[in-house]
């Protein structure tokens, strides 16, 4: 097989709906992002015989490079919300970088498909055509045995120590800067940004739209589901990815979020894997219970009506929702 496109379907949808028995997929990537993984994750929970497969991820470049830190907190959040179906491990600072890229997908311990070639495990390779990338099948066995050979040079994302073995930071920097010492807007000034605001042209907030969009009662909706609003001057441009992609957000409180964009012309933000998530985010910081509607009352009182995106590159966001 050699592919020069479509990469999604030939390394991760085919090779699985021609073989029931794989379920499990090694992937060694010298860059990957939480995005990719995390839309892998939702994509499979939509498949029925993609139930049980379990995804084992290293990333190989992060002793020259490090990793964005809203990256690694995805990474741990998707390993430790879904122990059984993902993995991620680093290449410790300690040993070379590893710039390979191979997929290898197993029925248990017996590796039966393998790729290689240029393509990250990022949606900008496998979800976009905007740069040419090659992938070429190879030995398994051989895949399979390259693959293990790094166990003892990488660590867990979720180790209790992980950053005394990897350098995190907060944004695009060279390998010889350092990362901000505090969560605030310092190390993201300079980037691109848009405000978003949570009051309609009418002057209020969605009594069942917006933050409120599970205030649904008769459909049975969880009330805490959520969008965030995005208004015509900001979907028709490039500045959020495209429908379906997910993009990882680092809040200004140190959390993340999985998000990407919904409904007719990508006109909303939600929290795929759950869209209860946002909801749930925004009423802990507004000190609105749980399945309470959001009001503009509650907006003003915690003192902004709108939050504030920051561009770190395609695939990651820092959210600003901080008061004062």
């Amino acid at each position: 097989m050699f592919l020069t496109d479509n990469f999604y379907d030939g390394l991760i949808v085919e090779p699985k709906e021609g073989d029931a028995s794989l379920n499990s997929l090694l992937i060694f990537s010298g860059y990957a992002t939480a995005a990719m993984a995390s839309y892998c994750l939702e994509d499979f929970q939509k498949r029925e015989k993609f139930n049980g497969i379990k995804i084992n991820l290293v990333v190989g470049m992060t002793p020259r490079d490090g990793l964005k830190e809203s990256d690694h907190k995805r990474f741990v959040d998707l390993m430790n919300g879904y122990p059984d179906k993902f993995n991620c491990s680093y290449i410790m600072n300690n040993h070379n970088p590893v710039h390979s890229k191979l997929y290898v997908w197993c029925e248990d311990e017996t590796p039966k498909i393998a790729f290689t070639g240029s393509a990250n495990y990022t949606q900008t390779a496998f979800l976009s055509s905007r740069q040419g990338e090659v992938v070429v099948d190879c030995s398994p066995k051989l895949a399979f045995e390259y693959f293990n050979s790094f166990d003892s040079d990488t660590v867990y994302c979720n180790h209790a120590e992980v950053e005394s073995f990897v350098r995190l930071y907060k944004s695009k920097m060279s390998s010889s800067e350092s990362a901000p010492s505090s969560s605030g807007r310092e190390g993201f000034s300079d980037m691109p940004f848009v405000s978003v605001s949570f009051i309609t042209n009418k002057g209020n907030i969605g009594e069942r739209s917006g933050l409120n969009w599970g205030q649904r009662p008769e459909v049975r909706r969880d009330p805490n589901q959520a969008y965030i609003p995005l208004k015509a001057e900001i979907y028709r441009t490039d500045f959020f990815p495209e429908i379906k992609k997910h993009f990882t957000v680092l809040t200004d409180d140190n959390k993340t979020l999985t998000c990407s964009r919904a409904q007719q012309n990508g006109k909303a933000i939600h929290t795929p894997l759950n869209n209860s998530h946002m909801g749930e985010y925004f009423r802990n910081r507004l000190g609105v219970p749980n399945g309470n509607p959001i009001t503009k009352e509650h907006l003003e009182q915690y003192g902004r009506t709108d939050v504030v995106f920051y561009k770190i590159d395609e695939e990651n966001y820092y959210m600003d929702f901080s008061q004062g």
